[in-house]
């Protein structure tokens, strides 16, 4: 691809890479080479640098600002080339060689699918901008390489914690839906992501494109399906109605029925600015059926007053599992709390039609003190491992309509409850002790949820 003038850059390179990280280097002060002659050096020595034939070039010359626009994006396996690296040896060589000399700085964005290509555009031409007048390529900015090798990756890298409701009337287990969590080969945790990002950098990109990629690993899944993000990134994220729009085409792209996406507001503090609020923001996504769940719910949660705020938009309240350890013969007084937060929690569910979730439920007494109290969403590892969404997505027909005798067995029985922890599903261990009922493929039950 030879010089395009600027909306057929922002098609072909832009548009025509959707989903790809996107790499924008700009270049001023070119001296030494005519501009034809430099382009064409540029591409061959990026490609061998990086021994790479697959990478996608894209060229702008910006002529009253005599600066050169390179965009880069790659379609080969194992991960994101180095291009900090390659065009920071392309310019060394070209001072110690006299061919000719140049300022350049440095921009990117991943896999992005709700911004449009002006945005993405924009963004990426400022921060060149920026980079060059730093005149560094900023260490900071490795923790991008490491997340574009997990968002550019497989969209089948991602695993889900399955939530399973008991049916009182029937007196049965089932999986109706799930959170989804990042997964991957090359981040084993998303926390271990989280922890190289430097302090002076923006999570909110890094929540957008985590949760982009969730949704397209979830393509066509069954279940409602919850995703976290901070109120903040909300906020900043979709300031404009325009790209909540964007976001419910995505899901529908996918497979994905809105009414059926759950959006967990993690307890992280935010501000709002002049402009659209967080109640406006949700509003937004209401309207178009996704609803929202206030995360780690407890006594002192900070999600209180998201919770005021959002009214029936709060549909799931995620109780901390804290609330659930205390017994009463060993602190009463806690014990009666706890009692007393459970009927809070339930009035404030029964208010908006809400679901109220427990979540790390971990011992057999806990699940018994909660169904004795009709709290009947669990998420937790008592039942489920984290499994991939390919597994859960196969297998969502099978997860249903398991007898609580069954769970009752595997659950207190210790040689049972050794193989449930080992398996990680209580539906294959209970198929494993003989359990062969017709109603046990059935999903019928879940219609009523």
């Amino acid at each position: 691809m030879g010089l395009v003038d600027l909306e057929s850059f922002k098609e072909s390179f832009i548009a025509g890479n959707k989903g790809k990280p996107l790499f924008l280097i700009r270049f001023e002060k070119i001296t030494g080479m005519d501009l034809l002659d430099f382009v064409q050096l540029l591409r061959a020595e990026v490609c061998r640098i990086l021994e790479l034939d697959e990478l996608e070039f894209g060229f702008h010359y910006i002529d009253h600002l005599k600066c050169l626009l390179l965009g880069i994006t790659s379609s080969a396996d194992g991960g994101i080339p180095n291009i900090d690296n390659a065009i920071g040896r392309f310019h060394e060589g070209c001072q110690k060689q006299q061919t000719c000399n140049f300022s350049f700085g440095i921009a990117r964005t991943q896999c992005n699918f709700i911004s449009s290509r002006d945005e993405i555009y924009d963004e990426l031409y400022r921060l060149s901008e920026k980079n060059l007048k730093d005149n560094l390529v900023r260490w900071s900015w490795t923790y991008f390489n490491r997340a574009n090798n997990y968002f550019s990756g497989s969209a089948d890298d991602a695993v889900i914690q399955p939530t399973v409701f008991y049916d009182d009337r029937n007196r049965t287990f089932s999986v109706k839906g799930g959170e989804v969590f990042v997964g991957g080969r090359v981040y084993a945790t998303y926390a271990s992501l989280i922890n190289d990002i430097p302090a002076d950098q923006d999570l909110n990109r890094i929540e957008l494109l985590i949760l982009e990629k969730l949704i397209l690993a979830c393509a066509r899944t069954p279940g409602v399906l919850k995703f976290n993000i901070s109120p903040q990134s909300l906020i900043d994220t979709f300031s404009r109605h325009e790209r909540v729009t964007r976001f419910n085409r995505l899901l529908h792209e996918n497979g994905l029925n809105p009414v059926n996406v759950r959006l967990e507001l993690v307890e992280k503090p935010y501000y709002e600015e002049l402009g659209r609020g967080l109640k406006d923001v949700c509003q937004d996504f209401y309207n178009y059926g996704v609803t929202f769940a206030a995360d780690d719910f407890g006594v002192k949660s900070q999600s209180h007053q998201v919770v005021l705020e959002l009214g029936v938009m709060i549909k799931e309240f995620k109780l901390d599992p804290i609330s659930f350890k205390f017994k009463a013969d060993e602190d009463r007084i806690k014990f009666l709390d706890n009692l007393a937060f459970i009927a809070y929690c339930k009035r404030l569910a029964d208010n908006r039609e809400a679901a109220i979730t427990a979540e790390a439920v971990e011992e057999f007494d806990t699940l018994q003190f909660l169904l004795e109290h009709r709290i009947q969403q669990y998420q937790a590892n008592i039942f489920f491992k984290k499994m991939p969404v390919v597994e859960y997505r196969e297998t969502f027909s099978q997860l249903c309509n398991l007898p609580e005798k069954y769970v009752f067995d595997i659950l207190k029985d210790p040689e049972l409850y050794r193989r449930q922890q080992t398996v990680g599903n209580i539906f294959k261990v209970a198929r494993e002790i003989g359990y062969r009922d017709e109603n046990f493929h059935s999903q019928e039950a879940l219609e009523r949820f």
